[in-house]
């Protein structure tokens, strides 16, 4: 190793190598019995790490208040984490995904395809669309699904402090197609590039944003949101649409499209930005409320909390 190279620590090798092992194994064994696995390491999980389950809880409280018991928020917290095991399971095997399974998991695939290319036809400009993914259902596997079903596909990730899980994550969610831009400096054009030749910007609106920008009404409270979504959105006049996936079970998922959100270019460009993220932020919030254990809830940085905490 050149003297230039930096050191990987250990644990971020244990990391690696645990995950590795993991991503052999379950793309080794039958999908069914990956996910009763995953299951029981969520259970594990979910003793070890008590206090993350605990203000899960007490985030679905605040959020769902006198509508759900405490009982039944716990329910909520666990199914919200054994789903997030299945999607670990989706993504470690996600080069052994193909159409055909997706068409079996994803029943309604080809309808929602149908919809998104509906959308980009009426435009008739030869540019993609945003896709507005909260963390709900599987959002990878979602990309892939859009990728095999024949429709370019991208999204941006941060970088992870494991530069070997790094590599390995976005090497998993490019497995199938969906190219995965990392956040620098020149990321906002690459995108809006990408957007203006007709590629599908797939875009997880629902996370505190690090910096001030759009207080934005969410979960009964007052979330800063990055404006990313409407910038692009208005920058490449291309339209939002708020996509949403449902887990139905372990093994089926269900993709609901909600009507696209076009940029209006007659407002103001600050007016339109606040109105496009309010619009689409409203439509994740109903649904979380309707369906809270589809969300994910054990985010580090809570939504609600403000900048800077």
């Amino acid at each position: 190793m050149s003297s230039d190279t930096p050191k990987i620590k250990a644990k971020y090798k244990a990391e690696y190598r645990a995950v590795k092992f993991l991503g052999a194994l379950f793309c080794f064994l039958p999908y069914s019995v990956c996910l009763v696995i995953a299951a029981g390491l969520a259970k594990l999980a979910s003793l070890i790490m008590h206090k993350r389950v605990n203000e899960a809880v007490r985030r679905i409280k605040l959020v769902m208040g006198d509508a759900v018991t405490t009982c039944q928020a716990k329910r909520m917290a666990w199914i919200s984490l054994r789903n997030t095991a299945f999607n670990l399971v989706e993504m470690l095997r996600i080069k052994k995904t193909n159409l055909d399974f997706i068409k079996k998991i994803m029943p309604n695939i080809e309808e929602s395809i149908g919809q998104i290319k509906k959308v980009m036809d009426d435009a008739n400009n030869g540019k993609g669309v945003i896709l507005a993914l909260p963390h709900m259902g599987n959002w990878d596997l979602t990309g892939s699904a859009v990728f095999l079903s024949g429709m370019p596909i991208f999204s941006v990730a941060g970088k992870q402090h494991n530069p070997l899980m790094n590599k390995l994550i976005n090497d998993m969610r490019s497995g199938h197609g969906m190219a995965i831009l990392e956040r620098r400096t020149n990321t906002a054009a690459q995108i809006r590039t990408r957007i203006n030749a007709g590629e599908i910007f797939a875009i997880l609106p629902d996370t505190r944003s690090f910096t001030p920008d759009i207080l934005t009404p969410f979960l009964g409270g007052e979330a800063n949101l990055a404006r990313g979504m409407a910038v692009f959105a208005r920058a490449s006049e291309v339209p939002i649409i708020p996509t949403i996936i449902h887990r139905v079970g372990w093994k089926r998922f269900q993709i609901k499209l909600y009507p696209p959100i076009y940029p209006n270019m007659e407002l103001d460009k600050q007016e339109d930005i606040v109105r496009l993220t309010h619009e689409v932020i409203a439509i994740i919030d109903q649904e979380i409320h309707s369906h809270p254990e589809q969300w994910f809830w054990y985010n580090k940085r809570w939504v609600l909390d403000p900048v800077g905490k």
